[in-house]
């Protein structure tokens, strides 16, 4: 740039030797208006890199904006896939969970069914018992726990004090007890001997235990006699570990002093209905 303008004014000074000063103005005036005309177009020059080189730097950074793009893109893509995956998977355990919980429920409907048939058959038993032995006598009791029919007999009506020798009018309750085991087979009678806690100490006997026991005996003995499949029989004897009240009165000792006849299904065979239900569940 510099040299063009050397030029200019040699050439100026040459031609104002050999020109009018006439013509010297006008080329003086057409050197400026170059002049001009040459600052403009460094200017707009100068603008063109400056515009070129933030292109340049737009550019580049669309470059890496995209970059990051096409790796958001990807990263998406293979975390679709995975939630593809996972969702195929989740859907498949739930519906295995759904068939799970299904047969559950059947076998629980299944259990429910046999429990009720049980309960339908306690029912009946409670209902005969009742029949045979009557309600008039205060010191029987029939009832049912936890799905047990029991009948409780007042330690009176079966014993004298501290003697483990049946009454008469005990075998008479007796009887009626043996006709109702008699007609359901299937069961089992548990005799249960219960006492006070007053020591024992009078005979062969060491203590509560043995007379609760020798009681329970006694009584099974008794229904044998009567006739009762002894296979059914089952002698136990609580001593006087198990009140229904505090022995702190003679009323409250008799009351702990009983004897308990719980009538009960063979565990066997309440299994043995319980199994024949999940059978038929499995083969359906």
């Amino acid at each position: 740039m510099k040299k063009i303008i050397l030029l200019s004014v040699s050439a100026v000074l040459l031609l104002s030797s050999c020109v009018s000063k006439k013509e010297f103005t006008a080329l003086e005036a057409k050197q400026k208006e170059t002049q001009d005309l040459l600052n403009t177009a460094t200017v707009k020059l100068n603008s063109c890199l400056e515009d070129k080189s933030a292109a340049n730097a737009r550019v580049v950074a669309l470059q890496e904006q995209l970059a990051n793009l096409k790796d958001t893109n990807k990263d998406l893509m293979e975390s679709t896939k995975d939630m593809t995956v996972l969702t195929t998977k989740g859907a498949e355990n739930l519906e295995k969970s759904l068939e799970s919980l299904k047969e559950k429920d059947l076998k629980i409907s299944r259990l429910q069914d046999a429990l009720t048939k049980k309960d339908s058959v306690t029912l009946a038993l409670v209902t005969s018992l009742k029949k045979e032995v009557g309600l008039n006598d205060p010191d029987i009791e029939i009832n049912v726990e936890k799905s047990v029919v029991f009948i409780s007999l007042s330690d009176k009506l079966l014993f004298k004090s501290g003697s483990y020798i049946i009454t008469p009018k005990a075998n008479q309750i007796l009887s009626k007890v043996a006709t109702v085991i008699n007609s359901k087979p299937d069961f089992e009678a548990m005799v249960e001997g219960h006492t006070d806690n007053v020591p024992y100490s009078k005979g062969v006997l060491i203590d509560n235990w043995d007379l609760s026991v020798k009681r329970s005996t006694a009584i099974v003995r008794a229904l044998q006699g009567l006739g009762v499949n002894p296979a059914q029989l089952i002698a136990a004897g609580r001593a006087d570990y198990i009140p229904l009240v505090d022995n702190s009165t003679a009323e409250n000792r008799a009351t702990n002093r009983r004897t308990k006849i719980l009538i009960l299904p063979k565990i066997d065979q309440f299994y043995e209905m319980i199994e024949s239900e999940m059978k038929n569940l499995s083969e359906e």
